[in-house]
């Protein structure tokens, strides 16, 4: 009988510990804006990077200050559109960026408040581009296939477009540096153009790097990585992959946050359970979701040869705010997603290190959040 019991407990005791739950203790957490919804479009790539500043601004002067994420949207669309045009059709036209599109934005046409410009008609409540997106196609496929000679006010239809779905606005409104997100309203006389927002805001818009990690590229070279929504022919920093973890670490653990640039379309990226991760053994991908089980061992070469074969492609940016931990040690990146707060854990997921390892793109980051070794070796 007491063998019996022996038995039953250890078979107990072995269940329990075999199936854990994630639990997740924070190990670092930096200062971030509210989780919010990008509703029906494809403009993850300025939430994320809007979040991301709003960030930076945090960290370098203390202020809280809530960003429109479709200013910067809407310049976007404008020069991709003529990328498109000039281009005769022969490249990338959609909703799809990265992160270097809202800051090349922002040098020219500095940024604005969401209090200003929230890019929504007046009662509108979600953004939802669906049925603007298939104006503005149609639009640059009618000027490429009759040329701007016979089309020549394609531009001013283009822009009529993305008035009639986001709202007009003019770089000459005056805009208030003082919203924030605790809703403290700081009482100030001065009204801020966009340019002078950016100014106030002590970023200097030339410290933020890309870094990434291909074996096609030279190590610590900089290059233009081909994939489609780099349009703007943006350039990347190239790492060992080991060196690249080593650096989001690093800035991480020095209180920086990071634009992350991920493949989202794996069945182990679950936006409802906030959870993403590779597990070691293929028939654990269902289980992994809600349970701890090993992970894959990601090489430089896997990794390449999951972006070779498209495995592995650009779909989605989020913004890196922290870092936490699960029960057995295991380590995650908290991620903040653009899905609202209904989406996996209260807005955000936690990412282990096999997955981003494998499956993101690219970093953006404050050069100072480098290791002083790879600042060297990339001569920045």
């Amino acid at each position: 009988m007491k063998k019996t019991i022996i038995c039953f407990s250890t078979l107990f005791c072995s269940i329990i510990s075999f199936a854990q739950k994630y639990e997740f203790q924070t190990i670092k957490d930096a200062e971030f804006s509210p989780v919010i919804s990008q509703g029906a479009t494809g403009t993850c790539w300025s939430f994320s990077t809007t979040s991301f500043l709003e960030s930076e601004i945090y960290r370098t002067t203390g202020k809280k200050i809530d960003l429109s994420e479709m200013y910067n949207v809407k310049y976007t669309y404008l020069k991709k559109a003529e990328n498109y045009v000039f281009r005769q059709g022969k490249a990338q036209f959609g909703e799809g960026g990265l992160s270097h599109d809202v800051i090349n934005s922002a040098k020219i046409y500095g940024i604005a408040t969401e209090e200003q410009y929230t890019g929504k008609l007046p009662n509108q409540e979600k953004h939802d581009h669906t049925k603007m997106v298939e104006e503005l196609e149609t639009i640059v496929k009618k000027a490429v296939a009759d040329t701007p000679a016979k089309y020549p006010n394609w531009k001013q239809d283009y822009t009529a477009v993305l008035d009639k779905y986001m709202g007009d606005f003019s770089t000459d409104s005056n805009l208030s540096a003082n919203n924030s997100f605790d809703q403290q309203k700081v009482v100030s006389e001065k009204k801020l153009s966009p340019i002078e927002l950016l100014k106030s805001t002590k970023l200097n818009l030339d410290d933020y790097v890309t870094i990434t990690s291909f074996t096609h590229e030279p190590v610590y070279s900089k290059f233009i990585l081909n994939i489609p929504d780099n349009f703007a022919n943006g350039s990347f920093y190239n790492l060992t992959l080991d060196e690249y973890i080593e650096n989001i670490d690093n800035a991480i653990d020095k209180g920086f946050t990071l634009a992350l640039d991920a493949d989202v379309s794996e069945t182990t990226f679950s936006g409802k359970n906030g959870i993403a991760v590779i597990p070691n053994d293929i028939n654990d991908a269902s289980i992994i979701l809600t349970e701890i089980k090993p992970e894959k061992t990601v090489t430089p070469e896997y990794r390449q040869s999951e972006f070779e074969n498209f495995n592995t492609t650009d779909d989605h940016l989020m913004h890196i705010v922290g870092k936490a931990k699960d029960q057995k040690g295991n380590i995650y990146y908290k991620v903040k997603n653009s899905w609202g707060t209904k989406s996996g854990r209260d807005g955000f997921v936690y990412m282990s290190v096999p997955y981003m390892r494998l499956k993101s793109i690219s970093v953006m980051l404050h050069k100072d959040g480098l290791l002083k070794k790879t600042k060297t070796a990339l001569g920045i």
